[in-house]
């Protein structure tokens, strides 16, 4: 196992010098209020699908790589992934022209699959127990390299803060912004600009019922396992436990997570689609679902579309069925 460097801060200036940084390899993407048959609440989305990978990951993962020595570029870079870390590492390293393996979940969907081959990295498929373990260990059997992780990386979390500068000169007077909750990569570093620069603005994660190890976390205080634990079609959230590191990241950025079921996540797919022509995956609307919930308190919200990274079929399902 090898030992991550000490948790530390995510400062403005760490945020402030990754947006410059990863400038010309992301996009500022759009912020569109979302037409819905309720009065209230009012709903922001934040379009991360529209990034050239089709997800947030390409901010963090285009950051960290960007900050890795020319030596550790030579090693080769690999990440573990779902799918949109492993684009999004796979985006970066091929700028600079950096061999990427990705070890990635042997149930990942095939569009996500077919995506991170098409950007020329070596896939290693393995069990999900298996690939949680290595993100923990930070290494696996056969796989030489560099480590990027996918959520447990200073430099990733600041690439990953960027949105919250842009959401904050976008809509001054938003209330709370959500995200979905993998890792927690996304929620905390959207979390550390919103606290530097506007405290009062309250950053809240969303998880499946399915997976939900931070709320558990925070209902118990302390870094937590999810009890039942089920695969679903929201592939790109909710993990089996909650790393006490991130859990350590979180305080006092996070305020919480609010646990939203299947359906109602798959009519925020569906409302989307149908309202604002948005293509979002499973966790992608998982923000949307925990607005609209009524258990997120009140808005303005800003949800985050974390990814568009779904197979057309099964958005076409989702939509009619």
């Amino acid at each position: 196992m090898r030992t991550p460097p000490p948790v530390r801060p995510v400062l403005l200036e760490d945020i402030r010098a990754a947006r410059e940084r990863i400038r010309g390899v992301t996009i500022r993407t759009p912020l569109i209020k979302l037409r819905h048959d309720g009065a209230s609440p009012e709903v922001w989305l934040k379009l991360e699908n529209l990034q050239p990978v089709n997800s947030f990951k390409l901010r963090g993962a285009a950051n960290a790589v960007a900050m890795l020595s020319p030596e550790a570029r030579r090693r080769g870079v690999w990440t573990i992934s779902a799918g949109n870390a492993g684009q999004g590492v796979a985006y970066a390293a091929r700028g600079f022209g950096v061999p990427c393996t990705v070890v990635t979940i042997e149930t990942a969907p095939a569009t996500k699959v077919e995506r991170m081959a098409s950007l020329g990295v070596r896939i290693v498929k393995a069990p999900f127990d298996a690939c949680w373990r290595a993100m923990e260990e930070r290494e696996f059997p056969g796989v030489e390299g560099t480590f990027v992780h996918p959520f447990d990386d200073h430099d990733f979390i600041a690439g990953n803060a960027t949105i919250g500068l842009e959401v904050l000169e976008d809509l001054p007077g938003v209330r709370t912004v959500i995200a979905a909750i993998g890792g927690g990569g996304l929620v905390v570093g959207i979390g550390s600009a919103l606290r530097q620069l506007a405290p009062g603005v309250r950053v809240l994660g969303a998880e499946p019922e399915t997976a939900a190890p931070a709320a558990a976390s925070f209902a118990a205080g302390g870094a937590r396992e999810f009890e039942g634990w089920k695969a679903s079609f929201v592939d790109g959230a909710g993990g089996k436990s909650m790393f006490p590191r991130m859990w350590e990241r979180m305080q006092g950025v996070v305020d919480g997570s609010v646990v939203v079921s299947l359906e109602e996540t798959r009519r925020a797919v569906r409302l989307v689609a149908e309202r604002a022509r948005v293509i979002a995956e499973g966790a992608g609307a998982l923000a949307v679902a925990a607005a609209l919930s009524g258990r997120a308190g009140e808005g303005p919200f800003v949800a985050i579309v974390s990814g568009g990274n779904i197979d057309l079929a099964k958005l076409a399902e989702m939509i009619t069925g």
